[in-house]
This record gives structure tokens, sequence and C-alpha cells, in this order.
């Protein structure tokens, strides 16, 4: 079987639930504490092993870019005040030479269709499909379990990270069916899109973390729309699963839905608390303002 070695971002949303914040800033540059979100995924998938990052990017996103590149005027002005640790810092952020790159999705035809518009950089070789949207705290991460839980295969399968909801939440997701079981790992016997809370065959759906094998690219290029008219990557799964097996992982960690307001503030306050030089001030903060309402 190959290994794990390369990773896609898909960063090239609008971000719209977030505006104004992200009329001119890219909502994966959006912090988390002091650590923009896409960091916060990078640093997973580097945790992971993961050797060459791809961002799948569009208009206006050049600023991700230039995050994961050198500053030299900034470095200059921190080596000139003897900021030292914040020179560490930047360096350990920075992706070697050559394992960053960086290609258009030029319209918005789903997350499918951002996933194929790296299908020239990725090559003949699985790869992780990591959502920046998505912040999943523990360690080690999601990603290192997942590829742990792929190699336990021994053979070239598709892994994909799942997590429990309430059933009234069931219709807003993914959603997969449960086959023979090992660990929290499990063989996939189907996936559904968003099913009706009496349609679905459990209560376990995708969360924003996958491990796919290179043909699923082949059917991305034939795909035809689905919901939205965008090219859906679980109808794309749904496809591949008649020829190639699928495993879910029941990972350790708290998840934060990014994405919307409410997952992206409880995630700031998760990862401050989760700080030993910040988290002691921020709970007497947190105290005071509830003791208040």
């Amino acid at each position: 079987m190959k290994p794990i070695r390369k990773a896609i971002f898909p960063v090239a949303g609008l971000g719209t639930r977030f505006l104004p914040a992200t009329k001119a800033m890219p909502k994966e540059m959006l912090p988390v504490v002091d650590r923009p979100l896409i960091q916060h995924v990078v640093d997973e998938a580097r945790e992971a092993g993961i050797e060459h990052f791809i961002f799948v990017t569009g208009r206006n996103k050049g600023v991700i870019e230039d995050h994961f590149d050198r500053q030299f005027e900034l470095e200059l002005t921190l080596k000139e005040r003897r900021k030292h640790s914040d020179l560490k810092l930047l360096a350990s952020d920075l992706p070697g030479p050559g394992t960053t790159s960086f290609t258009r999705q030029q319209s918005p035809l789903g997350l499918g269709h951002a996933v194929w518009c790296a299908r020239e950089l990725v090559g003949n070789e699985p790869f992780a499909l990591v959502l920046p949207d998505v912040l999943v705290q523990h360690s080690p991460g999601c990603l290192a379990q997942m590829i742990e839980a792929y190699r336990a295969t021994k053979q070239n399968a598709n892994v994909i990270a799942v997590e429990e909801v309430p059933a009234d939440r069931i219709h807003q997701y993914g959603v997969v069916g449960v086959g023979k079981t090992k660990g929290n790992t499990f063989a996939i016997t189907q996936m559904v899109e968003k099913p009706k809370r009496e349609d679905a065959p459990s209560n376990l759906i995708i969360t924003g973390r996958y491990i796919l094998q290179p043909e699923i690219f082949d059917l991305l290029g034939t795909q035809e729309g689905g919901a939205g008219g965008e090219i859906q990557i679980t109808d794309a799964m749904i496809r591949l699963a008649k020829t190639q097996p699928f495993y879910g992982v029941k990972f350790e960690g708290r998840s934060f839905d990014c994405g919307s307001k409410v997952g992206f503030l409880a995630a700031n306050v998760a990862y401050a608390l989760a700080r030993d030089d910040i988290a002691p001030a921020f709970r007497k903060e947190i105290e005071e303002l509830l003791g208040k309402k």
C-alpha cells in the first residue's frame, strides 16, 4: 500500500457567513486565538506526516500564499528588536522549500470540483483531504489517527473521519452505515447525503477529514452536478465504494465547525482555555461575563 504524503486544502470559498469580516480577508485566515484557521489544519497535517501541502484557492486568496512564505521586512524588524522567540515561532511555522503548491478553482462548482482541480499535483497516489472549516482539538490529531487506521487496513483503502451527532441534526450532514467494527474503525456499508432522520443508516456523520485513493479523480471528472448544481465529493465516493473499500474512523477529540459563527467562537474559547499562558486570565474574564448575565 502507498503512504499518504500529500494533503489537499480547499480554500476557495467566499466565506459569506462571516461578512463583512471576510470581504477583504479569506475566512481561512480568521484567527483562532493567535493562529489562522488554515495554520491549525496545516499543523494537524504536518503532525500526521504530510510532506506536500496543496491549496486549492480562488480570487482574493493571495494572502494565504503569503502566509506560508517568508516576510523579510518583518523578520528584519524582529531581529533588530531582538524578538528571538517571535522569529523562532515564524520559522517553525514555515513549510520547507517546495512543499507547498497552489492551484485555482476558477468557478465555485463545489468541493468535489475543488478536489478535482488538484489532480495533477496529487498524481497517482492516495492523498488526504482536509477541510479548514473543521478544527479537531486533540493530540494526536484527527488526521494522524486516520493514517494509523489506514495503515492497519494493509490495503489501498479509503478512510473517512466520523462522529456522532444528535438525531435532530442528522439531516444536515453526510451519514454513513456501519459494518464490521474493530476498535474505533469500521467498514462503511453506505453513504447518504443529508438523509431524513428516519432514513439515516446511523447517527455517524462525515466530519471534514478524508483519505482517498487517486481513482476518485476520474470519477469527479465525469461527476454530474448534485445538490445546488455543485459537484459533490460524497457522490463520487459512493461510486468509488462500488469498487474499493471505505472505512470510518471514530476519532478522539472535540470538533468545531468553524464555518458557523457559534462553532468559530466556541473554538476560540476552547483553544484559549488550552493555553497555559492565557487560560487563567481568560477564564476569569469568562466567569465575570457569565456572572453578569
